[in-house]
C-alpha cells in the first residue's frame, strides 16, 4: 500500500543523480517526479503543485538559478539548489533569487532528506491544498467546484472531505474502511458510488480513469503526477 506524504519535483540533467535520489526519497515515504532540464521542470510545475522542489544549479539550456528567479513567485514552492561548485558567491546568489536552501554536491541523501523535512515542517500549517490544478483539470475546495475543460462540476460536503484528504496525500492509497471513517459511512457499496461519482467529474473517461483509481484490494489513490 502506498504511504506517499509530499509531492516532491527533483531536476537534475544527470539521469544516475536523479534516479539515485527519486529512489531514496521513494523509501522515505515522498513521491517524486523527475525531470531533466529547467524547460522540462517548467512544464511540470504548470499542470502539478508540487510541496518541494530540488533542483541543480548547472545545467545545459537555462540554470537552476535562472528557473528560481522566473519562476519563484509563481509556482509558490519552496525550492532546495544542488550544485558541484561550492563557492560562497553561487550559494548567496541562489538564495538572493529566492531558493530556500542549498545543498553542495557531492551530498549524503540522508542530509537531503533533512533538509527537506526542515523546509516542509516550516510550511506545513501554511501549505495545506484547498486547490490543485493537473491536467486541464481544477479542483477548488473553497468553491466546492471541480473544473474539467472548461466546464464546472459542483462537489458536495462529502465529496469535499474525501477530496481534501486525497489532494493533501497524493499517491497515498485509502481504503474503503479509511474513507467511511472520513465520512462516517460504514456500507462499502456506497462509497463505491461516492467514488463513481467523482470519477465522473475528474475523469475524461471515468470507465478508465486516470487520476482517481482502484487499487484491487487495497482501496483508491488519486494520482497527480
Amino acid at each position: 500500500m502506498s504511504k506517499f506524504e509530499k509531492h516532491i519535483l527533483v531536476v537534475d540533467d544527470d539521469e544516475g543523480i536523479r534516479d539515485l535520489v527519486k529512489q531514496y526519497l521513494n523509501e522515505k515515504k515522498f513521491l517524486v517526479t523527475t525531470a531533466k532540464s529547467a524547460e522540462d521542470a517548467y512544464k511540470k510545475v504548470l499542470v502539478i503543485k508540487f510541496d518541494l522542489i530540488v533542483l541543480d544549479i548547472m545545467m545545459p539550456g537555462k540554470t537552476g538559478l535562472e528557473f528560481t528567479k522566473e519562476n519563484k513567485d509563481l509556482i509558490n514552492t519552496p525550492i532546495i539548489l544542488l550544485t558541484a561548485k561550492g563557492e560562497a558567491s553561487e550559494r548567496i546568489e541562489g538564495l538572493e533569487t529566492g531558493a530556500d536552501d542549498y545543498l553542495a554536491k557531492p551530498f549524503e541523501p540522508k542530509e537531503l532528506v533533512l533538509r527537506i523535512d526542515n523546509i516542509l515542517d516550516k510550511t506545513k500549517s501554511k501549505n495545506q491544498k484547498r486547490t490543485i490544478e493537473f491536467n486541464n483539470i481544477k479542483i477548488d475546495l473553497n468553491r466546492m467546484i471541480i473544473s474539467q475543460n472548461k466546464k464546472d462540476f459542483k462537489i458536495n460536503n462529502t465529496e469535499k472531505i474525501i477530496l481534501e484528504k486525497m489532494i493533501n496525500n497524493p499517491g497515498k492509497t485509502f481504503s474503503r474502511e479509511d474513507i467511511g471513517q472520513l465520512i462516517n459511512l460504514d456500507k462499502e457499496r456506497s462509497i463505491d458510488v461516492i467514488i463513481t461519482r467523482l470519477r465522473k467529474k475528474i475523469e475524461l473517461d471515468p470507465k478508465n480513469p486516470k487520476f482517481l483509481q482502484t487499487i484491487r484490494g487495497a482501496g483508491y489513490v488519486l494520482w497527480i503526477e
